[in-house]
């Protein structure tokens, strides 16, 4: 005992402030030596911050930095962050890795605790913010209603009128006045619009002349955009900001409060509806068709709501999440890429002016049908193909509910988080060849028809189970407005502006796309 007291009152005695800022310095040299090594390519973990620095250095390209990083650790790495934070797991982009995520051990890997933590007070258990039988089962419903022909065809048909009617005009306007516009802004009104009309039956306006702003939908993009702060900050700082109801968190829990009482006034005014008819079969919307579902269902009265009013309230949120801004953003990437490469906007002119003259009567001169669009195989790879390099949705995550290993030989731990980069597996040499950085419609085309790669390769769209049910709707909705708007103009993107990506779970054009119109002569 007294050595030991001997020792430490030398050390007191002789130990400068410099020694420990020396040893402290050589600790974390070491510390990142050893990272170095043990990275195999990947990003360099910190001592104590883990991988936040490089994130920090990456913000302004944070997909190409990923993108670069999974390529040098071959497909795969180990991350963590900071001490006592409780983040660690992996990022892949490697399309083995993607299928036994969400196809071969799908079970293992659900949206989990930390996701749904996020976006509970948005998504609330809606079906993108769900797991297990609850997600089976909205799903399931989801999927029925959607599949019908006579929800496909109230979707065709309104969606072919809001085209006509309100998108047509519009362009018509801005196109006479050369007036200057945010093309992105436009297209995320339109889908607005669309699956408002689609999905339950309500016409926002945001069409409208003058552009009016929709609180609902202003309330929507900064609900999202709060929320995706959680996946940024601790949770033992943004929490006691919820609780505390200050910063971000009172923006988000207002922008909230709009976007549920949206909602709850929708679902209130329908059920009314059905109250004061008896049923809804004359609607086609998704919303009137799952409440004449549940009416049908309550033949046994002790039963009560087969839905909830909370159950239909966050199945419009769900679907507004789906429909508006995926296939608005996937449309702005495409009308950029296409103005870049003129030769492809050539080869889609000639498919529709082909398919146009098919058309004998003069009343639906410029009125597609269904078939129409489908003959349309060189737009829908020319759109399929801005996907590849310019996914709406350009990250997903999961995590692990057991130990696992995956086919690369990565090992998993329980709790690990497991992001998989869509936006770099668009863009890596080793699953789309040499060519993989060139705009080319052609690789989905074989003998005239569009050909699908293996939806591990290309996870636009989700996979396995949680294949996007939407992809249908999607694909003629991206098809019907790009072909009504190439056939009547020239969009001619303003030269000078910074045209890159924003960081959010939406691939948005981070300072959008301002563009005049130059109408044609067919």
């Amino acid at each position: 005992m007294n050595v030991l007291i001997s020792a430490v009152v030398w050390v007191y005695t002789h130990l400068r402030l410099s020694d420990v800022a020396l040893a402290l310095v050589g600790l974390f040299l070491l510390s990142c030596l050893r990272e170095k090594l043990v990275s195999k390519g990947g990003p360099v973990m910190w001592p104590v911050l883990g991988i936040i620095p490089m994130l920090a250095l990456n913000k302004h390209d944070l997909f190409t930095w990923c993108t670069r990083s999974v390529v040098r650790a071959g497909g795969t790495f180990h991350y963590r962050g900071i001490w006592f934070g409780g983040a660690y797991g992996i990022m892949t982009a490697d399309p083995a890795n993607v299928e036994h995520i969400l196809k071969t051990n799908f079970k293992n890997y659900p949206k989990g605790a930390f996701y749904r933590e996020r976006f509970r007070d948005l998504l609330e258990d809606g079906i993108f913010n769900a797991d297990d039988e609850l997600w089976k089962e909205e799903r399931r419903v989801a999927k029925t209603e959607m599949h019908s022909s006579r929800f496909l065809e109230h979707t065709f048909t309104t969606m072919r009128d809001l085209v006509d009617q309100k998108l047509v005009p519009l362009m018509e306007n801005l196109s006479t006045s050369k007036r200057v516009f945010d093309l992105q802004d436009l297209l995320l009104r339109f889908t607005f619009d669309n699956i408002c009309i689609s999905a339950f039956g309500v016409y926002p306006g945001s069409l409208e002349t003058g552009l009016p702003e929709i609180p609902f939908a202003k309330a929507f993009e900064d609900a999202t955009e709060y929320t995706l702060a959680r996946f940024l900050i601790p949770p033992f700082v943004w929490k006691p900001m919820r609780f505390l109801g200050i910063g971000y968190e009172r923006k988000l829990n207002n922008a909230v409060r709009i976007v549920h009482a949206f909602t709850n006034k929708t679902v209130r005014e329908r059920r009314n509806k059905m109250r004061k008819l008896g049923n809804l079969n004359d609607y086609a919307d998704l919303l009137s068709r799952l409440m004449q579902r549940e009416y049908e269902k309550e033949e046994d009265t002790t039963r009560g709501n087969y839905f909830s009013d909370k159950y239909f309230r966050e199945f419009c949120t769900s679907f507004i999440i789906a429909g508006r801004d995926t296939t608005s953003v996937a449309l702005v990437w495409f009308f950029w890429l296409v103005q870049k490469h003129p030769e492809v906007e050539k080869r889609i002119l000639r498919e529709i002016r082909e398919i146009k003259r098919k058309l004998t009567t003069q009343e639906t001169e410029d009125q597609f049908e269904a078939e129409d669009f489908r003959e349309m195989v060189y737009l829908q790879a020319a759109l399929t193909e801005s996907l590849r390099l310019y996914p709406s949705v350009p990250m997903e995550m999961k995590q692990a509910l057991e130990d696992d290993v995956l086919p690369d030989g990565t090992r998993v731990k329980k709790g690990a988080r497991i992001h998989y980069s869509v936006y770099s597996m668009g863009r890596i040499e080793s699953i789309w060849g040499k060519d993989w950085e060139e705009f080319k419609p052609e690789r989905w085309i074989k003998e005239g028809r569009i050909v699908s790669e293996d939806q591990f390769k290309y996870v636009v769209f989700n996979g396995g189970p949680r294949l996007c049910v939407g992809k249908k709707f999607a694909y003629t909705q991206m098809k019907m407005v790009a072909a009504a708007i190439l056939m009547r103009y020239s969009v001619k993107v303003v030269q000078g502006q910074e045209i890159v990506p924003k960081l959010t779970t939406t691939l948005y054009m981070k300072n959008g796309m301002n563009v005049m119109l130059q109408p044609r002569d067919w």
